[in-house]
């Protein structure tokens, strides 16, 4: 099999992004096309390689940092994904990382087989959380009220699994989120579809975000 993932490798730490080179080598759908020592080289180089889909980034690096990095990849390369895989998975770093566009948060310590994964299935279009950040997700989403006012005849639990929807999650990610079953996810998902009038589910997210889901208009959570 060819490789047909092509992975930019962000990380300050030379021993850990080295590691990291050697654990993707192995894999024949994943091609490391290049690495970087810091954001500004990173950015610099997405302008030169091409067919970047993935950028498997630390937040923590000198310079301007990770987060204004994956701000940046968003605004300037939209078809690039952003992988952060940090040291942290504290609250106001994972509110940070996927405000700005991140779509996946792994926490550093997750091994080989995870990492792997998780660069598939973003470079799939799928938003990846490590188990420590699903969880915080889990209380952002319990503290926070959702859009108050919009779509009064749903139920809060599918105001729920509506805003995760909204924030891009899928059915996996977000029983995990919720402690569902994926089963009681796709009852609920399918309950708000009929309650919206909605006849997909990319019809009910676009109503939910025109709505003020998947969104924290108080600041204070992931968007």
């Amino acid at each position: 099999m060819s490789a047909h993932i092509r992975v930019l490798v962000v990380d300050d730490h030379p021993i850990y992004r080295k590691g990291l080179l050697a654990a993707l080598a192995g894999e024949p759908d994943v091609e490391v096309a290049g690495e970087a020592a810091s954001a500004e080289e990173a950015l610099q180089m997405l302008g030169v390689l091409e067919g970047i889909g993935v950028v498997l980034m630390d937040l923590n690096m000198p310079g301007v940092g990770g987060l204004a990095a994956i701000g940046a990849v968003e605004r300037e390369h939209p078809g690039v994904r952003v992988l952060v895989l940090t040291m942290t998975g504290g609250d106001a770093s994972v509110d940070a990382a996927l405000r700005a566009g991140a779509a996946g948060y792994l926490v550093k310590g997750a091994n080989q087989e995870r990492i792997v994964s998780a660069i598939r299935s973003v470079a799939a279009g799928e938003m990846v959380l490590g188990a420590e950040v699903a969880g915080h997700l889990s209380r952002t989403l319990r503290r926070m009220p959702v859009a108050a006012g919009a779509f009064g005849e749903l139920s809060a639990r599918e105001r729920e699994v509506l805003e995760l929807l909204a924030r891009g999650l899928d059915n996996a990610l977000i029983a995990r989120t919720l402690f569902l079953s994926e089963k009681t996810v796709r009852n609920n998902a399918s309950a708000i579809f009929a309650k919206l009038g909605a006849g997909s589910r990319a019809r009910a997210v676009a109503l939910a975000r025109d709505a003020g889901f998947g969104t924290n208009n108080k600041g204070d959570g992931p968007g």
